[in-house]
């Protein structure tokens, strides 16, 4: 029995549908989820209970499961998970990233730094201490720029500022946000940090890519048709294939290719973030992962024979072993809108579901809030309310079929309630 392991957190989105790929190729998939260790396979699915603080822990764990249920393979769904998986993949001597490079690569600064000291382009950057900045504002930045917390994804907590008056507010602001509970329990060192580094201008794209002993196959380039000037920066569509010139297709691949080497990445999924301007192709961040959330589902693959395959089953073949480079992404174009959350409260209900899903091009229309959950909207917020997926001929024919469908749907949002 071909066993593959799959470390994610609990409420991630890609797990049933991983289990799903697993199922169609006859593979056992063995999860290591952050659920309760206390509890007794609470949930029946035989899972391993692991923290993500707990780097020991979770390889004494993952070896003693192994040496019941060996294991074939090894995939990491999320930064922290991505760091793990390659953890994992290291001490079974199984495909993977190096845990150096998946430590990078989930750290802005870190990541920052080697792309540096490898010549790529770069905005300027400096770290500073959370608590002093907040505090004591840096003398030495230059405005436009940016304000990053070290590891946190999905442009969580990440802000523009103009002048001091506005990074000091963005400062306290990202202070709170990592002061949570439900951050701090984290236990990670990193968030006592930030990165302020300069606004680099120009168009945002999205390079979701296979690493293969060190080279990069790039599996698909999604265009961010919406500008991400700030001051947060919501990601919202991404469409596939993108309509830059083959030229700019190909300065993107090169660059990418050059951050993951700098970063060390050699076996296994990327996801790469990328803004191209004048001056060139600068990498925001290079993950050790696949593109999160439900967005795999933009994307399908076929092969000689005409078979298509998810992309999970695409990632799942790649950490066997086994040939991937005979799929080719479907023909036709495709884009999917993460709905966002446009203000904070509490989530009632939707209104004109069926209308929106019916909408020419749109084929699939999910929402992933549930009733009476509390909403918060980036960069403070970390979720969507769901997801639209549309196809066409030509992607501006997918972009304009989620446009129009979000734009049917009407969201009840009771306004939160004050605290005196």
């Amino acid at each position: 029995m071909r066993r593959v392991l799959l470390v994610a957190m609990t409420t991630g989105y890609q797990t049933r549908a991983f289990g799903e790929a697993a199922d169609r190729l006859g593979v056992e998939l063995v999860l290591a989820t952050d659920r309760c260790h206390q509890l007794d396979d609470p949930w029946r699915d035989g899972a391993v209970p692991v923290r993500f603080h707990d780097e020991p822990g979770f390889l004494g764990s993952i070896t003693r499961a192994a040496s019941r249920r060996p294991l074939t393979g090894v995939l990491g769904v999320g930064d922290r998970p991505a760091l793990f998986a390659a953890l994992a993949a290291d001490a079974l001597g199984l495909r993977g990233h190096p845990p150096d490079a998946a430590r990078a690569s989930g750290n802005k600064l870190v990541s920052r730094r080697r792309m540096a000291a490898a010549g790529l382009p770069c905005p300027w950057f400096r770290e500073a201490a959370l608590d002093v900045a907040t505090r004591r504002l840096p003398s030495d930045v230059q405005y436009p720029c940016v304000v990053k917390p070290l590891t946190l994804s999905g442009s969580r907590g990440v802000i523009r500022v103009d002048d001091p008056a506005t990074l000091r507010v963005a400062l306290g602001r990202l202070k709170r946000l990592l002061d949570r509970g439900s951050l701090r329990e984290r236990r990670d060192p990193a968030d006592n940090r930030v990165v302020l580094e300069g606004f680099i201008p120009g168009r945002e794209y999205a390079l979701e890519g296979l690493m293969d002993n060190g080279e990069l196959r790039v599996l698909a380039l999604f265009d961010k048709p919406d500008p991400l000037d700030g001051p947060f920066f919501e990601e919202t569509i991404y469409a596939t294939p993108s309509c830059e010139t083959e030229a700019v297709q190909r300065r993107i691949g090169d660059g990418v290719a050059a951050a993951v080497r700098a970063l060390g990445l050699r076996q296994g999924p990327v996801h790469a973030e990328c803004r191209v301007n004048g001056e060139g192709v600068f990498v925001l961040e290079a993950a050790a992962r696949p593109i999160g959330g439900l967005c795999a589902r933009a994307l399908r693959f076929r092969d000689e024979e005409d078979t298509v395959v998810s992309f999970e089953e695409l990632l799942l073949r790649d950490a066997l072993g086994e040939p991937t480079r005979c799929f080719r992404p479907e023909a036709g174009a495709s884009a999917v809108m993460m709905i966002p959350i446009p203000r904070a409260g509490t989530y009632r209900r939707v209104e004109n579901f069926a209308e929106a899903r019916g909408v020419r091009g749109v084929v699939d229309l999910l929402l992933t809030a549930k009733r009476d959950q509390r909403l918060e909207p980036l960069p403070d917020g970390g979720s969507y309310l769901g997801f639209i997926f549309a196809r066409s001929a030509e992607p501006a024919d997918a972009v304009d079929a989620v446009r129009h469908a979000h734009d049917t749907l009407q969201f009840v949002i009771d306004p939160p309630i004050p605290v005196l």
